[in-house]
């Protein structure tokens, strides 16, 4: 297909922008979640080499990503916050849209609002869409004890489209009762599982999530945005010290998420039309070729804990909609906040783990900096500039939300390409279709052990979770070591605790493992 015969209301990505600042540097201006956003807006308008202004002012959607403060009930805002964080940063670039929305919790949320308002635009209910987050964590950190610290408080009204937290069946009372609400432990389970199906010991795992991630500390190195540009080794990464202590086994400190970063994105999409119309020219034009959203089941339902299925069939949908295999793309950037939410894509599309393939086009969560709900909204602006300087290759990002619960992923090149609608819902009933593991929400009796982690706090102490399989009935189960339960803790951080024999017992809404 030829640019001219593109249907006016084909979405195009036109301009992108990232804004960043570290505590102590140069140029530190102490920037608010919206004054980040705003900083990265500006730049996603001055991208699309038009008028900025006019640009800003044919904006008719904007779409904010949750910041971590109101990601959740009860978080506080030491330094206040926007009570309409959209519609403030549209103020502060010129844009006066109709609609404004605040998107859901979850790392999938850039991409899923590119699909979802790339859509609005085919169908012709939008023509100019700006799509935006931020965070200022480390900002909202070091300030929030000082006498002069800023006022980040915002009241600018005005209508707003908040689709809630979107929290449902990401934690559990189960969870809740288990101590299983953090997000390193929950994944650590995942990453336990599956060094158990890959037959591999403790230190053979290390490294191969040390040969995973020291690539992505290369790329993050590079990167001016990044909130920890330090190239480490391998056995840097996996090696447990002072500085680099274990958060739950198997991770420590340098391979999760960070979240301590100042950084914002944004992405700039319109209609061919209305690109046409404000001057955009042709050569910034970035196309959608493939797209998909799915979500697993809830954790504890889920058959195998060493995979995530939903994930991979979002990816493989997304390549075959854009008509292409795997190895014809020529950039990928997979969501990085732990090693499992990388190989489990590798895993499910046949790419290498061992640091042969580039997999990140920022640097990765742990290095260039986990923006909150905002990491892939940087992802995308790398490779709407990769694309360009690259015309006619392709490229893929893949965003994932909770705890390898939600994925979305997008597909891109300059090729010219009509819009066209994806198979996510009929996907995503097959994937609720098939029927959960059954459970024991109280659990009693001998038992296997099926994952597990071991968290440990900075004060020393620690704490075993284990998802196990009651030998009687095969149900599916929950619990926790008791404190200073030395035998159930030993037995956990043996060579392989996954298969072992263990011992369930069930007080008040909380299930305790020991070894007999």
């Amino acid at each position: 297909m030829t640019l001219p015969d593109l249907d006016p209301r084909t979405p195009v990505i036109v301009g992108v922008g990232q804004a960043s600042e570290r505590i102590g540097e140069p140029g530190y201006r102490r920037l608010s979640p919206v004054g980040l956003a705003a900083a990265a807006a500006r730049e996603a308008l001055a991208d699309t080499g038009a008028d900025a202004a006019a640009v800003a002012a044919a904006v008719d959607t904007v779409a904010g990503v949750r910041q971590f403060e109101i990601s959740a009930p009860g978080i506080p805002s030491p330094l206040g916050r926007s009570d309409n964080y959209p519609r403030s940063v549209a103020g502060r670039v010129g844009a006066d849209p109709r609609r404004a929305i605040l998107e859901v919790v979850g790392g999938q949320a850039p991409q899923h609002l590119v699909n979802e308002l790339a859509a609005t635009i085919a169908a012709g209910s939008a023509e100019v869409a700006l799509i935006f987050g931020s965070e200022a964590i480390s900002t909202i950190g070091h300030l929030a004890g000082t006498p002069d610290r800023p006022d980040f408080g915002e009241t600018v009204g005005g209508d707003l489209e908040d689709r809630g937290y979107g929290l449902e069946g990401l934690v559990t009372p189960v969870q809740v009762a288990h101590r299983l609400m953090d997000a390193p432990s929950q994944y650590a389970l995942f990453d336990n599982a599956r060094r158990a199906r890959l037959g591999q010991g403790r230190r053979e795992y290390a490294a191969g999530m040390g040969a995973l991630f020291a690539p992505f500390t290369k790329v993050a190195a590079a990167n001016p945005h990044a909130a920890a540009p330090t190239e480490r080794s391998a056995q840097e990464l996996v090696t447990p010290t002072e500085a680099n202590r274990i958060i739950a086994e198997p991770y420590t400190r340098y391979i999760v998420a960070r979240e301590k970063v100042n950084q914002g994105a944004a992405v700039l999409l319109m209609s061919v039309a209305a690109a046409r119309r404000l001057g955009v020219p042709e050569d910034r034009w970035v196309f959608l070729h493939g797209h998909a959203d799915l979500r697993e089941r809830d954790l504890l339902d889920r058959p195998d804990l060493s995979a995530g299925p939903a994930a991979v069939t979002a990816a493989r949908h997304a390549l075959e909609q854009a008509g292409i295999g795997v190895d014809e793309l020529e950039v990928i950037d997979l969501y990085s906040c732990f090693p499992i939410a990388v190989t489990n894509v590798c895993d499910g599309l046949g790419l290498p783990v061992d640091g042969s393939r580039e997999l990140t086009l920022t640097g990765g969560l742990p290095f260039f900096g986990g923006p909150g709900n905002n990491y892939s909204m940087h992802a995308i602006a790398e490779v709407v500039h990769r694309m360009r300087a690259l015309p006619g290759a392709y490229g893929m990002v893949g965003a994932n939300g909770g705890s390898l619960s939600k994925y979305s992923v997008g597909v891109y090149s300059t090729t010219p390409a009509p819009w066209r609608p994806d198979r996510s819902a009929e996907l995503q009933a097959e994937i609720d279709s098939a029927p959960p593991v059954e459970q024991a929400v109280m659990a009693d009796g001998w038992a296997t052990i099926e994952t597990y982690t071991v968290k440990h706090r900075r004060s020393g102490k620690r704490t075993g979770i284990v998802v196990g399989r009651l030998e009687a009935d095969g149900r599916r189960f929950l619990a926790v070591t008791a404190d200073g339960d030395e035998a159930a803790l030993g037995l956990l951080t043996a060579e392989q605790p996954v298969g072992g024999r263990i011992y369930v017992r069930s007080s008040g809404s909380v299930n305790q493992v020991t070894t007999g």
